[in-house]
């Protein structure tokens, strides 16, 4: 099982499902009220099913962190799937800047951060 995590900042209502529903079939997401719960969905990728979670407020109340969990993904790596959604949702998004895993240290804070001004890595603050 692979997972992507990615944050969204400023998310409005249903731009997740309407940039998701162009990468997995069978998408089952209610985003509508994402700014004040956590949300669970679904969707197909390659065949496979895709776990998605969505959680609202993380680091701060702007953003929205998202996760896709699955044996296959559109995407190889958490930039991969960020800068799917830049070009999609046009509004900020960040991404870890290795291949974190649960359990390991936090030897790197720095974060991928796109946005107007381009791909760069920044401290998250």
């Amino acid at each position: 099982m692979r997972d992507l995590e990615i944050y969204i900042r400023d998310l409005e209502p249903h731009q997740l499902s309407a940039w998701l529903g162009r990468h997995l079939d069978d998408l089952v997401l209610d985003d509508g009220e994402v700014a004040g719960k956590a949300v669970k969905g679904t969707g197909h990728y390659q065949g496979n099913r895709v776990r998605i979670s969505v959680y609202p407020a993380a680091f701060g109340k702007r953003y929205t962190c998202l996760i896709l969990e699955a044996v296959a993904l559109p995407w190889q790596t958490d930039l991969d799937c960020a800068r799917s959604a830049w070009e999609a949702l046009e509004t900020e998004i960040r991404c870890s800047s290795g291949d974190w895993q649960e359990g390991e240290p936090v030897e790197e804070d720095k974060w991928w951060r796109l946005d107007e001004r381009g791909e760069q890595q920044a401290v998250w603050k």
